[in-house]
């Protein structure tokens, strides 16, 4: 089974003759910078108290996703990582993030409290 397909419905089977179900996953093309609609949220919740910037809302491919937020890492001088659909940013850098997102062309805004 290659990475694009994910089978869906019967996890297994005792039919020898049982063919499973593929769906195809949806990679959707990366919209222009332009297009895009990010909200840059700071949570604390489930993080140890640990203060950290997120980034919601990119449509596109992770590859994209993944570069945008290696930008933005090296751009604060901090960690983070990339998981489901959301870019995580140690730290409170709110400011620097939408300074960053707008230049580089993103239609960005903070969002939360």
């Amino acid at each position: 089974m290659s990475k694009n397909k994910k089978t869906i419905g019967v996890v297994y089977s005792t039919n020898p003759d049982f063919e499973y179900q593929n769906k195809e996953v949806n990679n959707a093309e990366t919209l222009h910078p332009n297009q895009q609609n990010l909200k840059i949220w700071l949570e604390k919740n489930h993080r140890g108290g640990k203060t950290v910037s997120v980034i919601k809302g990119f449509i596109g491919q992770e590859s994209d996703l993944e570069n945008l937020g290696r930008k933005i890492k090296s751009s604060c001088g901090t960690g983070g990582t990339v998981k489901d659909g959301e870019i995580l940013i140690q730290g409170d850098f709110r400011d620097k993030i939408l300074a960053l997102l707008i230049k580089e062309g993103y239609k960005a805004k903070k969002a939360g409290g």
